[in-house]
Formats: C-alpha cells, structure tokens, sequence
C-alpha cells in the first residue's frame, strides 16, 4: 500500500503567511492554568462516583461516565511512571523554536491524582533518573506567569 497520493484533480490552496488562531481550555481547563499562574499549585478534579481525581481538570470520568464539578487542590509535587530521553530535535509548537536535545519527557503521577501528568523533567543521565523518583514543578517567576503550560518549567528530581 503506497502513502503517496495524486493530488492533481483536487483544488489546493497554499498559504505563505502563518494562521494564527485560538481557542478556548474551557472552564476548568482555565480554572487549572488559573491555579497554576496565581498560586503555583495544580488542580484536580474529583469524580462524584469512583472517587478518581483527574489532573488536568476534565468533564466526564473515564471508567463511570459522570459529569466532573469537584475542583481540588494537588500538591506541585508527584512520583515518575515513565520518561523519555529524546534525542530527536523537533520544532515545539509552543514556541515556534527547536526544543534543545536532548530532553526528558516524563509521565508523572502528581499527588493527590490517580491518572498521569506528561511534562519535562529536568534530567537527562539515565543513570541518574527511575521510574518511582519524587519530582516537584519548577514554575517560572511570578511576573513572568501567563497563564499556559509552559509557566512550569520543568519537574525537577526530589533528593
């Protein structure tokens, strides 16, 4: 099966300009980026029937389909269930800039939550980083905050 296609009987449309756009984190996705920018701690959100506490803010719970309306506070701390070195350099989206390589990726299980949290750790020796470790936020200074996923900087190991 080829993944080359024929688009020659199709009408295109290039673009030289960039599109910007926006869109809305909705409500509690706001309410989380809000915590964050005000108060540099991360919001769950509690589930009314299993009791699942979800991180970042959702409507619906996964294994029981209930509406979501309990916001509560979590610690900016968490423990490691996976991580990533990358060595493959990639244009962040974020950004518009190359994201320096390499770097961790990491899939952190915050306290107080039971799903994951995926975020750069702040360590690239495998010797030196596992699955289990503590790691905590690091957030950027508060006049620096703007309300977005990259106001944390990165978890660093807790020693």
């Amino acid at each position: 099966m080829s993944t080359v296609r024929d688009y020659s009987d199709f009408l295109t449309v290039g673009f030289t300009d960039p599109m910007p756009y926006e869109w809305s984190v909705g409500k509690y996705g706001s309410a989380f980026f809000n915590e964050i920018r005000e108060r540099k701690r991360f919001l769950g959100i509690k589930c009314p029937g299993c009791g699942l506490v979800y991180v970042p803010p959702r409507r619906v719970c996964g294994p029981c389909f209930r509406e979501l309306t309990e916001l509560v506070p979590l610690s900016d701390t968490g423990t490691i269930t996976a991580f990533s070195v990358v060595n493959y350099p990639f244009i962040d989206p974020a950004t518009g800039v190359q994201r320096p390589i390499p770097y961790t990726y990491g899939y952190i299980r915050m306290d107080g939550a039971d799903n994951i949290f995926s975020h750069i750790i702040n360590e690239t020796d495998l010797d030196k980083i596992k699955v289990g470790m503590k790691v905590k936020a690091v957030f950027k200074p508060d006049g620096e905050m703007r309300g977005d996923i990259n106001d944390i900087l990165h978890f660093d190991i807790v020693k």
